[in-house]
């Protein structure tokens, strides 16, 4: 075994046949008379009868559970399963919105609408309220002008955030309401 790797990297996929060196082993599956723990010899033994692979499917377990099948169908399976997976997965935008802490009820009522449209389209809103300079005194301000926003958007997302202080910048995160 010279210049031979001996240990198994994590991301090779399940141990298979030969690969599996315990004992003892559970075999499940539709290939098998009765499903029960078996010495590893004989359920090779059942998976070469068959023209099949044994797969380790729940290494963790005590013995681990293998299952009679196709190694490469299997590994397709697997495979094909975690990219739906991956596509089903949430994938959530954040759209921000900038306000001052003396912004005007026009631009408040701009930004407004675009905190609707974004809501509407399944994004989260962050708003924040950026203070310059001595405008960090007005820090309520922008705090009341933040809860507002909340208020106003309440029937289009739910504040997941309430505003918070950090350095310059108050911020808040909206999400918006699961349509049924």
């Amino acid at each position: 075994m010279k210049g031979q790797n001996r240990f198994r990297k994590e991301d090779e996929g399940p141990r298979f046949n030969e690969q599996i060196r315990v004992p003892e082993v559970r075999v499940v599956g539709d290939n098998v008379p009765e499903q029960k723990i078996y010495p590893t010899a004989q359920a090779l033994k059942m998976a070469q009868d068959l023209e099949l692979d044994l797969v380790e499917i729940v290494p963790n377990a005590t013995p681990p559970v293998c299952r009679i099948v196709d190694y490469q169908k299997y590994l397709y399976q697997q495979k094909k399963k975690a990219k739906e997976m991956k596509a089903n997965a949430a994938k959530t935008e954040i759209k921000e919105l900038r306000f001052g802490p003396q912004t005007d009820e026009h631009d408040f009522q701009f930004k407004l609408n675009h905190a609707k449209n974004f809501l509407k389209d399944g994004c989260k809103v962050k708003a924040f309220v950026f203070f310059k300079g001595r405008s960090i005194l007005f820090s309520e301000q922008g705090e009341k002008l933040l809860l507002r926003f909340a208020l106003e958007l309440e029937e289009f997302g739910k504040a997941e955030k309430m505003p918070l202080l950090e350095g310059k910048r108050m911020s808040m995160i909206i999400a918006p309401i699961k349509k049924k």
